[in-house]
């Protein structure tokens, strides 16, 4: 989707950024800051690029994996060998003119290439570098292994999640990767930049993970702080230890789910099924599994699709759980730019209302954006890049010519696309 006559600026527009991250985390971050007007180059090895470009858990074509698809549109694509001396000098050039740089790798790994924050930050002093990892580049498990699931489990997140049995629950996203990651890194990068445009220097930026996923646990430590005891599985408010904000299947075997915590919204709950007596239960320890089943029964009169037209006209915070093709289809999924399709073998996106699709053409389903600007959501202006896609255009930026261009290529220190 090209940009449109008359279209406000994007509010990134100018700020140029090289990514080093792979995979999820970095690369959600760069994507966010490439859909609001940055420019983004992905830098990535010669031989394969970034690993998701290869993983096939879910069905793919074009020449990519779907998971690389949903991460990297608005991308230009740099293939560099980072063990080559000529290979660093061409990241050393950019990193002298770029505003932000990223990276994922372990603790310690950029600096072994010569290419820390020490050594781009001496040459570019406004350069904002973020660093990305499960835990920070200080402490004693700086360079500690460890996936999403394993990051929620050491900072108590997972311990807080219960199902009906009370074991712990694996959540279907990755918390750690993209709140704890990927949006801590957004954040810290605008700070970053806030603070370079009063004081005229850059800075680093150290993106821990399980740091990012502490302002998720203040409601539970809010409740260790007045109930004085540590919060369970078991008797947590927001993991079903009372009626009031549960889930509940239906007569055909869907799920709503009431969120009616506030006083007000349990007594509409009450008085809209018909059960008053409920309302002075709301939180009383006696006797609460028995509302949980009592409410459970209830909810069992009916289907899916009854309690919604019964609830679609009250406040009483009860919706049903979707699945997410069906989410798609409901008023957040289909607002403006939440959701785009996107066609891999042409390298096209679409998205309401705009470059409407061929009657038959089936595209992929790819988030879209999470913010408005007056209104306007983000803009998809490059597809994800093939490998080395944009190596030629970044590298005659720098001041390569084309026999030494051809040169680095024969020298598998650059690939191009």
């Amino acid at each position: 989707m090209s940009r449109q006559n008359g279209e406000k600026k994007q509010p990134l527009e100018g700020l140029v950024v090289l990514d080093f991250t792979r995979y999820l985390p970095g690369p959600v971050c760069t994507m966010l800051l490439a859909d609001y007007g940055a420019t983004v180059i992905k830098v990535e090895d010669t031989v394969s690029g970034d690993p998701s470009r290869r993983l096939g858990i879910y069905p793919s074509s074009g020449s990519e994996g779907s998971l690389f698809r949903q991460v990297n549109r608005n991308k230009k694509s740099l293939a560099v060998n980072l063990k080559d001396e000529a290979g660093k000098e061409i990241i050393r050039k950019l990193a002298a003119r770029v505003d932000v740089l990223t990276e994922g790798f372990r603790p310690g790994v950029m600096d072994r290439l010569g290419l820390g924050y020490g050594a781009l930050g001496a040459l570019n002093e406004s350069l904002i570098y973020a660093s990305i990892s499960g835990y920070g580049q200080e402490g004693v498990y700086r360079e500690r292994a460890g996936h999403d699931l394993n990051i929620k489990a050491l900072t108590g997140l997972l311990g807080l999640s219960a199902s009906e049995k009370g074991s712990p629950v694996m959540p279907a996203v990755q918390i750690a990767d993209i709140a704890g990651g990927a949006l801590m890194a957004v954040n810290g990068i605008m700070m970053a930049l806030y603070k370079r445009a009063l004081q005229g220097k850059g800075d680093f930026v150290d993106v821990s993970m399980a740091r990012g996923l502490l302002p998720f646990l203040t409601y539970a430590a809010s409740g260790m702080a007045e109930a004085g005891r540590v919060p369970r599985r078991e008797n947590s408010i927001i993991t079903g230890a009372f009626a009031c904000y549960n889930l509940y299947e239906t007569k055909d075997g869907r799920y709503m789910s009431l969120a009616a915590l506030e006083p007000v919204f349990w007594q509409c709950f009450c008085e809209t099924v018909g059960r008053p007596e409920w309302i002075p239960r709301q939180f009383s320890e006696e006797k609460r599994r028995e509302l949980i089943e009592a409410v459970q029964a209830l909810f069992k009169t009916k289907s899916r699709s009854e309690w919604e037209d019964i609830f679609a006209r009250v406040e009483a915070c009860c919706e049903p759980v979707l699945e997410l093709d069906e989410a798609f289809n409901y008023p957040p999924g289909k607002s403006e730019g939440a959701w785009l399709e996107y066609l891999p073998d042409e390298r096209i996106f679409f998205r309401q209302g705009l470059n409407e699709k061929a009657s038959g053409e089936q595209g992929e389903k790819v988030a879209g954006f999470p913010l408005l600007f007056s209104g306007e959501a983000g803009r998809v202006s490059l597809p994800p890049p093939e490998l080395g896609e944009h190596s030629v255009e970044i590298l005659e930026t720098l001041g390569y010519g084309e026999e030494k261009i051809t040169e680095l290529a024969r020298k598998e220190i650059v690939r191009l696309g």
